[in-house]
């Protein structure tokens, strides 16, 4: 596993082909976790990813903002993202929010 960013109460790891974010994300740490993600993406070799938020337990709408920062960049290296874990809370904002569809599109597993 390759920790690629860690604040004070955050990190960002790689491990194969998983982004695994653990801790609080505000909105101070969200452009920096964003811009970690983006550059292990635009680096990688792996052509289809899996994003695991499981480790955040703050909803935020910071986090959304990353995740979607990163669905991007993978759409637009032609990435396939296997998989997005989101922490209970996270799936309960994806769900209030209306955007659990973009988020847990029918051909992405859960």
């Amino acid at each position: 596993m390759t920790r690629l960013l860690s604040l004070s109460q955050l990190s960002l790891k790689a491990s194969q082909n998983t982004l695994c974010v653990t801790g609080d994300v505000g909105m101070d740490a969200a452009a920096e976790l964003a811009a970690a993600g983006k550059k292990w993406l635009q680096a990688t070799e792996q052509r289809d990813v899996t994003f695991d938020f499981n480790g955040v337990h703050k909803a935020s709408s910071a986090v959304i903002s990353v995740l979607f920062e990163w669905m991007r960049t993978c759409q637009s290296r032609s990435i396939t993202v296997n998989a997005v874990t989101l922490s209970a809370p996270l799936e309960r904002l994806a769900l209030l929010s209306e955007i659990e569809s973009l988020i847990h599109p029918p051909t992405l597993a859960r």
